[in-house]
Formats: structure tokens, sequence, C-alpha cells
């Protein structure tokens, strides 16, 4: 037992697990106990003067030797298990008759309770039971010879050395009995506690990859999601989109390496992200160096309409104040539409959440339109912004695959003084409503 932490890895596979690991090494350690008590057993009885066969010690040695090069050989860990279960079994009766009775053998037929007790931690509760069952038939048996057969037997061994046997019996089988299930539930509790610590990691990573899915996709799809509800595809009467578009970025990626190129569109959409999350808006994605973003999706802010209005003129804002996208002189142009859509999580790789329909072409047209600077809205969100927002007036647009459609320029916030926020540049007379 001093080599407690060499010991589990006695005999295992690579594969095995930690548990089969540790009832690989209770059944290797409980055979060699065995073995060395057995001849420790022996040589006190030859010291004492007291010969007797030693045809069984002998045997029970040479199968159990035999078993465990058989094992290490063929690593055939059930031929080994039942081979050491059998001789922890019949072997102390044995031993037991061959002396004469329970009495004249100091009990030594107790050690056969290894048998059920190494089943127990070596194999299943369930596989035990047989062998407690064959343990308690054996002990009958031997009984019923010691009452019927045993009588006034006499053995020539005196009582004083049968009370020290009892109690080197009782002594040894109490301790090996004691030690294999110590050092079972010590190793249990480490591989619990092993356990414990690759659950905390996985419910770390699991943890992580949920933020993952929460950055990516809406909050209520993510959840969904996790729930693994399936195709999901949902239809909304009223939501509001914008698109959001950077002016003449190809022309200065030409400029710039790709590490500066992808740094900057990460400080224009970061920036964009950290507005989104202010107005409880959801961002759909990034399509090159346009930004797609969506309100109404949920109903835990009413006001939506204006939520996007006030982002897109923050938006603007932030473009004509960062230093280093006023370096590049950077702009972007927005256009915004209302209307109902359609949502959903297409791909199972990679996959990712969209809107169709025609508010998205709206909106993906206004922003076509509109000029570096400009935020174009259709005539709904015009109707829903007429009384906090200052407009244009109406501007006949010819929209390919949808005609005439008018649109409205916004340029500043009624009862704000201009610049307060962020003044856009009028071309005509502001209308109010």
């Amino acid at each position: 037992m001093g080599d407690g932490k060499r010991l589990p890895e006695i005999g295992a596979e690579v594969m095995d697990s930690q548990e089969v690991k540790l009832r690989k090494s209770l059944l290797i350690f409980a055979s060699a106990f065995m073995t060395f008590a057995v001849m420790f057993w022996l040589a006190i009885y030859w010291m004492m003067g007291l010969n007797f066969s030693s045809n069984v010690p002998l045997a029970y040695q040479a199968i159990s030797v035999g078993s465990l090069i058989y094992y290490m050989r063929s690593r055939n860990f059930e031929v080994f298990r039942f081979i050491q279960l059998t001789l922890f079994l019949f072997a102390p009766f044995i031993m037991q008759w061959s002396i004469g009775s329970s009495v004249t053998s100091s009990g030594v037929a107790l050690w056969a309770l290894l048998a059920p007790i190494g089943a127990l931690v070596v194999s299943s509760w369930k596989e035990s039971i047989p062998w407690f069952f064959a343990y308690i038939v054996l002990t009958a048996v031997s009984g019923f010879f010691d009452y019927y057969l045993g009588a006034g037997t006499a053995t020539g061994i005196p009582l004083n050395t049968i009370g020290l046997f009892f109690a080197l019996n009782f002594a040894a089988m109490s301790s090996i009995l004691y030690f294999l299930v110590r050092y079972f539930v010590i190793e249990t509790e480490k591989i619990k506690t092993q356990l414990d610590q690759q659950h905390a990691l996985l419910a770390e990573e699991q943890k992580k990859s949920e933020r993952v899915l929460f950055n990516v996709l809406p909050s209520n799809i993510a959840e969904r999601l996790k729930n693994n509800q399936g195709l999901i595809a949902d239809g909304y009467a009223d939501v509001t989109v914008m698109f959001a578009d950077l002016v003449n970025f190809t022309q200065l990626t030409e400029q710039m390496s790709p590490e500066q190129m992808v740094g900057l569109l990460n400080t224009v959409f970061s920036g964009f992200d950290e507005l989104s999350e202010k107005y409880g808006l959801e961002k759909i994605k990034t399509i090159g160096d346009a930004y797609m973003v969506v309100g109404g999706l949920t109903r835990e802010r009413p006001d939506y309409v204006e939520d996007m209005a006030n982002m897109a003129v923050e938006m603007l804002d932030f473009v004509s104040k960062h230093p280093a996208l006023v370096k590049r002189d950077l702009g972007i142009h927005i256009g915004i539409a209302t209307g109902p859509v359609v949502a959903g999580v297409i791909g199972t790789k990679r996959f990712i959440y969209d809107l169709w329909g025609d508010t998205v072409n709206i909106a993906s047209r206004l922003t076509d339109d509109a000029k570096q600077g400009n935020i174009l809205t259709d005539k709904l969100t015009y109707n829903r912004l007429r009384q906090e927002f200052l407009f244009e007036p109406p501007n006949v647009l010819n929209v390919k695959g949808k005609g005439e459609m008018v649109s409205y320029r916004l340029v500043g916030r009624i009862g704000h003084a201009s610049g307060t926020v962020y003044h856009l540049p009028t071309s005509g007379a502001p209308v109010s409503g």
C-alpha cells in the first residue's frame, strides 16, 4: 500500500478508464497480499513445529502466480479475476478441512470472505452476489461437518496455539479487508475529484461556447438553438431594418495592408456593435463593408424605430469623430426601412441568422441611393419618426425591381440644437411632418 501513486497503473491498459485501472490494481494487490499471507501463515506453523500437508498452500501459490503471468501476457482481466476470486473462495475452506475443523484451523475459512468483498470492489455489486452466496453455502457446509463429524477429533494442536491463530487470522483478514476498502474509497474520491474538475472545465467551455453563440445570434434565437429546437423560421409583421455601408472603402483597401484593412473594419464595426447594444437592437451580420441591424424582433423595447434612428445618427457621429476614421476620410451612408420580414437560421455548420423580404430589399436600395453622410428612410419609417425627427421634403427614387418609391432624408431631431448629437447637412428646407 506504500506505493499508492504507482499502484493504479499496475496491469492497466492505456485506454482503460480511471475506474477500470483502480479495479485491476486492487485485484493485483489483493492477489499479492494473499500469496504473501499464505507463505507467512505456513511459515509460522512450521516454526511452531506443527507439520501438516503443504499441498494446498503450495498449489494456491502456483495457481495464483500462474494466473498473474497469464494476465500480464494476455491482458485478459476477466479470466484473471475469475481465477483469483475462485482461489480466494475455495482455498481457505480446503485448508480448513485439511487441518480438521473451524476450531482446530483457527477459523482460516474466514479468509474466504475476501472473495465476495473482492468481487464487490473489483467487479460490481451484482457480480458479487453469486460469490457471497457461495461463501455462505460453504460456511454452512463447513459448519455441518464440524457439528456432525468433527466432535471429539484429536489433532494434537494445543488450545493456546489455536487461540493465537484465531487472533492472527482475524487480525490479518480484518486488515486486508480494511486496507482494500480504504484504498478503494480513497481512489474513488480521487476519481470523483478529477471528474468534478473535468466537469468544471467542461462547464466553463460550455459557457464560452454559449457566449460565442449569444454574440453571433439574437439571444432568443440562441436559446432556441441551445435547446435543440430544429428548424428556426419566424415571420414578423413589423420590424425596422437598417443597412450602413462604408463609402469608397474598396479604394481605401488598395492603400492598406491586410492587417490595416481588417483593423479599420474592426474599429468601425466594434463601435457600431456598442451602439446596437446601447439601443437594444440586434446586429444581424456584416457583408463586406456593410453593416446590417434590425429592431423589433422582440418587444422588450417598443420604440425600436426611434432607437434605430438614434443609432443611425450616432453612427454618423462616431465615424465623423473617431481619429483613426477621420484620418482615412472614411464615411458611411445609411438606409432604413420598416415592415414585415421572414427570419430564420440557415445552415448546419457556421450557421447564420438572416432576414428576407421586401423590407430588407428596400433598406438595401435606400442605402445604395443615399449619399455619404445621409440617412434615407422609407415612408413607413418616416411616419413613425416625424414627430421626433426632422426630415427633408420627400424625394422620389426609381428603385430597381420596385419602380418609383418615396424616400425621406433624416436631417435632425426636433427640439434639439444643431450639433447637440449630430447635425446632418441639409440640401433643402427641413419638414417635421
